[in-house]
Order: structure tokens, then sequence, then C-alpha cells
């Protein structure tokens, strides 16, 4: 199997590294405008075959989409990073026409892929590439969701002091820090109901932390995290791979799940081999539905600068 990602930024290349350390393709090329930079981080990663004992091939290439041919799965990080101070919104006029273009020259070469979007703001780019690339919806995923619900575990983890692992907690709505929802209501440590442990003030605290998880990264990083988003594209790779049929937070097109019609947002999500395979419903609070209902008219706000339908 092969696939590729373009970007070799530190997003791009910790996916790459991720992804090759799980042995899930044979071939994997990593892909970038800059000079070197995809060649070097892919021989890098290379260097360590030997002492990790896997088998996958990771190439690096300079702008050659003909490198990306016969991909059945393709991440598309490209794009600018976002920087202190700097909303998502704000990165859309640039990334809008990078994203657009990513797609154009990987549907040249791989018509029937798989995309899975990583790029910010990323329910506003994965609508675009929905909308831009002609595929069936079920072939266009943005990743947000499993990031978000990883610092959502991370977070009750803490003030639990338990393994992460043993934690079922889901975010949904928009991958920002106004527009995510998580759902702390619904969170178990193996089947106990995560509100019963602990306080209200814990829990909003949790919520709070988990909401401004990627702006706290950026002000202490100076720039957009890397370990949690390369993790996340390798456990949703993985899911498609393997055919694992694993329920996880995505961002897909919804057609009146959630009362919501033509836009892109993080909901609950069977993943296969065909990409997602259908949208799990969670019964939602009043409150929580209204929650939902604001995210999405933040993030169409946003959709709205894109000027496409």
């Amino acid at each position: 199997m092969k696939m590729s990602i373009i970007g070799a930024g530190a997003v791009g290349a910790t996916s790459a590294d991720n992804i090759a350390r799980r042995d899930l393709v044979q071939e994997l090329i990593l892909l970038d405008i800059k000079e070197g930079v995809a060649e070097g981080k892919a021989q890098d990663i290379m260097q360590t075959k030997g002492l990790l004992n896997y088998d996958t091939t990771v190439i690096g290439v300079t702008n050659d989409y003909k490198a990306t041919a016969d991909s059945e799965i393709v991440v598309i990080t490209s794009g600018l990073p976002r920087k202190p101070g700097m909303t998502r919104e704000e990165l859309i006029g640039t990334n809008a026409g990078i994203v657009q273009s990513v797609v154009e020259n990987v549907l040249t070469h791989s018509p029937n892929t798989i995309i899975v979007i990583v790029s910010n703001p990323m329910d506003t780019m994965t609508y675009l590439t929905l909308k831009k690339s002609g595929l069936p919806k079920n072939k266009i995923i943005g990743m947000g969701g499993i990031l978000d619900s990883a610092r959502f575990k991370y977070q009750i983890s803490k003030h639990l002091h338990c393994a992460p692992t043993d934690l079922n907690a889901i975010v949904v709505g928009g991958h920002g820090d106004t527009t995510m929802i998580p759902l702390i209501k619904h969170a178990t440590w193996n089947s106990i109901p995560v509100r019963d442990l602990l306080s209200e003030d814990i829990q909003n605290t949790i919520i709070q932390d988990t909401m401004v998880g990627g702006a706290t990264l950026t002000k202490l990083l100076g720039t957009s995290a890397w370990y949690g988003p390369g993790a996340s594209v390798a456990h949703l790779s993985e899911a498609i791979i393997n055919d694992e049929k694993r329920l996880v937070s995505c961002c897909v097109y919804l057609e009146g799940e959630y009362n919501q019609n033509n836009i892109c947002l993080g909901v609950p999500v069977v993943i296969g081999k065909s990409g997602w395979e259908s949208i799990q419903n969670i019964k939602l609070s009043p409150e929580e539905q209204a929650s939902f209902e604001k995210s999405a008219q933040n993030v169409r706000v946003m959709n709205d600068v894109l000027k496409i339908s």
C-alpha cells in the first residue's frame, strides 16, 4: 500500500515518522515545495529503520506530484502554521489557495484517493476540499476531532490520575478554541461516568483547558504543535488501512445529521477502508445541542469567506 503526505513541516514529518514506525504502508511519499526539506527529513526517518525494525520506505520529493501517483491515502498538512495571537480564521485566505492547489495536483495522479485534511482552519479546509475535489463525501476527512479528543483525555487524566487509554471521551463541533465541544457528560473511565468522580468546577476547568489546548501550545512553542497532530494522523491512517471500524471524532460533511446541512464539522464517525463509513448519533442535551449549533454558525462564517456553496 502507498500513501503520501503533502507538507514536510513539523506536522507532516512527525506524521510520516509515526506511520513508518507502525509499519502501516510499503511506501510513503513526503512532499514539500521547499528544495531538499522533504528529502532530508525522509532520509533522517529512514536512518532509524535499522534501529526500529520497520519495513516502510519513506521517500522525500520536492514538488513532484508524479511521485505520489496511486496513493490510497493522501494527508494534506500544507499551509501556514498558526503564530502566537493568530486565530485560525486569519489563516483562511492564504491556506485556502494552498490547499486547493494541492488537492488539484493530488487528484491528477491519485483520482480515487482518500484525503485527510490537517491544514488549518481545518473545518473550512475540509469543506473546501469536499466542494472542489468532486470526491465522494466519505473520502474527505478532517483529522481535528481525534486530536481534540486526545487533548480532552489528557486533561481528564491529569485530574483523575488515571491512564488516558482507560478513558472514553470525545470532542465534537469545530476544531477551534471557541468552536469545539468537549462532551464531559458523556466521558467515562472504564464505564464509570467521569462527572461522578469530579466536581463541577474541575469539570469546567477540564473543558476550558481542552478548548484552549492548541492555543496554549502555540503560546509556549511559538508555533503550532506537532507531536499530537502527528500521532493523530497515524491513528486515523491505521484505522483506514486496517479497516478497523474505529469510532472517532472527525470532521465530515453533514447532510441533516445533528440538524446541520452543507457543512463539515466534527462528529463521531466509524472509520474503515473506504474512509468514513457512518455517522453515529450521540444524544446531546439541549445545552450541548445549542453549543453545537453555535459552533456550526461560527464555522459557517469562516466558510463564507471561501464564497462557495
